[in-house]
């Protein structure tokens, strides 16, 4: 009964607009409280404490602030122009345009929300003047910031990782196929919409142009090497490739000579806030992991689970569900703090690969970050385009169901994501 009264307390907190870290602890405490007694406080600051400064979580500024530089030092400007002189030749290419350049931009930042406010910035007014809709051009801009969770490095992994216990590369590894994809599935809901609405051819093929774009933005080209080679190749770790990056994305910054130093600002004032967001929740996140935890609430949720069913694919089609229902409702961040050290001796009871889960999770919560009321990065993509969210929902759709179907695929058919996990690490 206590357990039940203090989700009903989260919820009412959420609900008036308390933040979501301050009801995570507040409820936490109360638990604690009524359990142990006065008694039990004594180390919760040092438990906060503990709880956020865990090495591999030092990535997450790091990664925020490498995208803040590229989009500052005009590396994204030298990505549109190459990936536009390389595609813009299809019908609709702007729009193919915008999730390539997301697909790479999503190897420096890992953040879905910083990949809209730095791409939609620049790309939806564009697409607007060659005559795309504003819904369709907040759609194409919103799913296909999403693929910032599902390619590596991906902060909501590096959450889920410190969460679980277990590794962020190979998390990351995981993730390089579903993306891709993501990637290719969302071009082609592009494409067809660009034949349905007849929209427009940006540039023909000239091997020239695409050469000279290219040697622009070799430069750029080394970032994913350094973060993704060094990660792969087992050089360096996650958190150490974010410091890496931030270090080379100002050198190629510097040598392109375009350094924006008021966008900067602004960038890394805003990265700031959402890296304190995201430790603040952390931080509470432990002291809400510990009351379960002594109220053994994961045993018995496994338990219960495993009562009814113990075929892994049955129970990852419940927990499918339940993140996807999550997702309306929690940032990517919250859910995982708050739903991974429940769900955790479920996986572990039926024999699923907790780096599998890791995935499946990801990309619940990239759907979630598409779908209202909460949809963060669709707001975000519809403030960006000046667009109503419903409009811009009832295009998304189709982007969202080949996430959809890129979930489906990754969880029943588990080779075609962990095929570079066991070639790499097993």
């Amino acid at each position: 009964m206590l357990i039940l009264l203090c989700f009903v307390a989260l919820l009412v907190l959420i609900c008036i607009n308390v933040p979501i870290a301050v009801a995570l602890a507040v409820s936490a405490i109360v638990g604690l409280l009524a359990t142990e007694g006065p008694d039990s406080l004594v180390t919760v600051a040092l438990d906060m404490y503990d709880g956020s400064t865990k090495f591999s979580l030092i990535a997450i500024p790091m990664f925020v602030l490498a995208g803040a530089l590229m989009n500052a030092g005009g590396i994204t400007d030298r990505l549109i122009n190459f990936v536009s002189a390389l595609i813009g030749f299809v019908r609709g290419g702007l729009a193919m345009v915008n999730i390539g350049v997301s697909l790479f931009f999503a190897e420096i930042s890992g953040s879905a929300v910083a990949d809209v406010a730095a791409l939609g910035s620049i790309l939806i007014p564009q697409m607007k003047k060659r005559g795309y809709s504003a819904p369709l051009a907040a759609a194409v801009t919103s799913s296909s910031a999403s693929l910032a969770i599902i390619i590596p490095p991906s902060i909501p992994m590096i959450l889920y990782a410190t969460s679980a216990n277990t590794s962020v590369e190979q998390l990351f590894v995981a993730g390089v196929v579903p993306g891709l994809i993501g990637a290719a599935g969302l071009m082609l809901v592009a494409y067809l919409f660009a034949v349905k609405y007849n929209l427009p051819v940006e540039e023909a093929f000239n091997t020239k142009h695409v050469f000279e774009t290219f040697m622009d933005a070799l430069p750029a080209f080394t970032l994913p090497v350094i973060i993704l080679g060094g990660i792969f190749g087992g050089w360096v770790t996650a958190t150490e490739a974010a410091g890496l990056a931030v270090i080379a994305a100002l050198l190629i910054g510097l040598w392109y000579r375009e350094f924006n130093f008021s966008h900067l600002r602004r960038a890394m004032l805003d990265g700031g806030m959402q890296t304190a967001v995201v430790m603040l929740l952390v931080a509470a996140s432990v002291l809400m992991g510990g009351f379960l935890t002594r109220a053994q609430v994961p045993q018995q949720l496994a338990q219960g689970i495993l009562d009814f069913t113990t075929n892994k694919y049955v129970i990852l089609a419940i927990l499918n569900v339940f993140f996807l229902i999550i997702g309306f409702f929690l940032h990517s961040a919250a859910a995982i703090i708050l739903v991974i050290p429940i769900v955790i001796p479920l996986i572990q009871a039926s024999g699923i690969d907790p780096v599998h889960f890791g995935l499946v999770v990801t990309l619940n919560l990239a759907i979630g970050q598409q779908t209202p009321p909460v949809a963060s990065v669709l707001i975000t993509s519809c403030a960006v385009a000046r667009a109503n969210i419903w409009e811009v929902s009832k295009v998304n759709v189709y982007f969202v169901a080949v996430l959809l179907f890129v979930l489906l695929l990754c969880t029943y058919v588990p080779d075609i994501p962990m095929f570079l996990v066991e070639y790499f690490y097993r």
